[in-house]
């Protein structure tokens, strides 16, 4: 009897077998969907997710508009306007100008490059979010960038001029403040949250469009770009770690808001990747977690308080296979491989070596460059991290007392509008004046990076006499002339040759 239920078993499983081998031929031949793996069967990758596979979410939708509602009062559009401005030669007239005989001023000027002439208006529009209730508002800095005019329009349409509180290129970010009160703001998210993968809301001002939303999902985290320079033009000192999405933003959109499905801020949109100027696929946000630490900083100094661990560097990962056996670093390794320590900086004080691999700050892993970049710019010089760091294949710790660029804990001041202008300045002597028959002046010794330099074509040597046509007879007067100024015209001459140059000069940020 037994041996009969074995046998009407073994039957009927033989049976089935054949039925479902014979349906899956029939019903779908030539379909290349299985891929290795099988249907109704989870990896333990996605334990902790919920509801996506009990029909809870039917198709992966999702409702996005109890964030965009919380987040589209406190996006604005930012218009900008750069006045016209005169450009003059500097091309001094030497006295006693052979050819003066020969041809009058005009054709004088015109063979020989002393020309007089102008930069026309421009304008431009971006967007930014409300940070607070008394309307201090981030944004970014290409935004308001040598702006010398700030009108800010709200979701309801109010319109308010602005004025820059602080900016740093070398993040890309900027505060501007307006005098409103009880605004509506947006609420910090955390960026160490985010996760790839999860749905993402841009919300600006594209194309000079009203208020604009688009959704997307995180594609990438601390990307790098090589986008950002610092106030000298250095791409090495720029922080440069973006939260990459594939949701669509467009010129207009920069300064904006990245808002997650909670509708708080996780990034500020600030560049795409596109051969056409238009969105082509993927964007780019500033992490929050580095927005708050620039504001609070430009807030509170003026100026981002930015703190440097002290070491040149490579990506472990991207370094050959030759150049890892040269330095004598496992093939494998990742991280950041220590090149050189600045003799005076925190990190060789905290007895790291050229040739230590970091690993982590504060124990958050930094895989690249930009990681990096990305916890130690949430500190000032000061503070102190501890970093987790490989030698010879040994782990080991060490607390770093972070420092400034000129290797001391000391906090940076706010530029005033005298070190904007960029140039080594020198009372004209008594007697010197008297020979050039003026009552006083400042002298132009060095002519550094600067307004002077970026705006005008004034040379080392050249004699202040006037700003805004107020004379000036010494240093502490530039200074004064030029305090809370956002425009001046700087008037004087040139000893040894003819005639009065005056150049303008935009200070912004005033």
């Amino acid at each position: 009897m037994k041996l009969k239920q074995v046998l009407f078993t073994v039957l009927i499983s033989a049976f089935t077998t054949l039925a479902v081998v014979w349906g899956f031929s029939k019903y779908f031949k030539g379909d290349n969907s299985f891929g290795g793996q099988q249907t109704g069967v989870v990896p333990a990758n996605y334990g902790k997710l919920t509801g996506l596979f009990d029909g809870a979410n039917p198709g992966g939708a999702s409702d996005f508009t109890q964030p965009a509602e919380a987040a589209l009062p406190t996006v604005v559009h930012i218009k900008t306007k750069i006045n016209a401005k005169q450009v003059t030669n500097s091309l001094p007239r030497q006295r006693n100008n052979p050819f003066s005989d020969l041809f009058d001023d005009d054709m004088f000027n015109q063979f020989f490059g002393r020309q007089n002439g102008s930069i026309p208006e421009q304008r431009a529009s971006g967007s930014g979010v409300i940070i607070s209730d008394d309307g201090y508002i981030v944004t970014n800095n290409h935004v308001v960038d040598k702006a010398d005019e700030i009108t800010v329009t709200l979701n309801n349409k109010r319109v308010y001029t602005a004025k820059v509180v602080g900016s740093d290129p070398a993040y890309d970010l900027a505060v501007i403040k307006i005098e409103a009160k009880a605004l509506p703001y947006l609420l910090y998210g955390n960026s160490d949250d985010v996760k790839i993968g999860q749905w993402v809301l841009a919300i600006g001002y594209p194309l000079n469009l009203e208020t604009t939303v688009t959704a997307g999902i995180v594609s990438a985290k601390a990307r790098s770009l090589g986008l950002n320079r610092d106030k000298d033009g250095r791409q090495t000192n720029a922080i440069d770690s973006y939260i990459q999405t594939d949701a669509a933003v467009n010129s207009g959109n920069s300064g904006g808001a990245l808002v997650n499905t909670d509708g708080k801020l996780i990034g500020i949109n600030s560049a795409i990747a596109s051969l056409t100027g238009y969105y082509t696929g993927y964007s780019y946000a500033i992490p929050v977690n580095i927005v708050k630490k620039v504001v609070d900083d430009i807030i509170k100094f003026g100026t981002v308080q930015r703190a440097y661990i002290g070491i040149q560097y490579a990506n472990a990962s991207d370094m050959s296979a030759d150049e890892k056996k040269r330095t004598g670093i496992p093939e494998s390794a990742f991280g950041i491989y220590v090149q050189e320590t600045t003799p005076d900086g925190g990190a060789a004080a905290a007895g790291i070596k050229k040739g230590d691999i970091i690993k982590s700050i504060n124990s958050i892993a930094v895989n690249s460059g930009a990681e990096m970049q990305e916890q130690v710019s949430r500190y000032k010089p000061g503070d102190k991290v501890t970093i987790t760091f490989t030698r010879n294949n040994t782990e080991m710790s060490s607390v770093v007392t972070l420092k400034n660029s000129a290797g001391n804990y000391d906090l940076v001041k706010a530029a005033s509008t005298m070190d904007k202008l960029g140039a080594q300045l020198t009372t004209l002597d008594a007697r010197k004046a008297k020979e050039y028959g003026v009552p006083g002046g400042v002298i132009v010794k060095k002519i550094g990076d600067g307004a002077i330099n970026d705006q005008t074509r004034m040379k080392d040597g050249f004699i202040i006499l006037k700003i805004n046509d107020q004379a000036v007879a010494s240093v502490e007067d530039i200074g004064k002339a030029t305090a809370d100024k956002k425009n001046i015209t700087i008037s004087g001459f040139y000893p040894g040759y003819e005639g009065l140059y005056e150049y303008p000069v935009s200070l912004g940020g005033q």
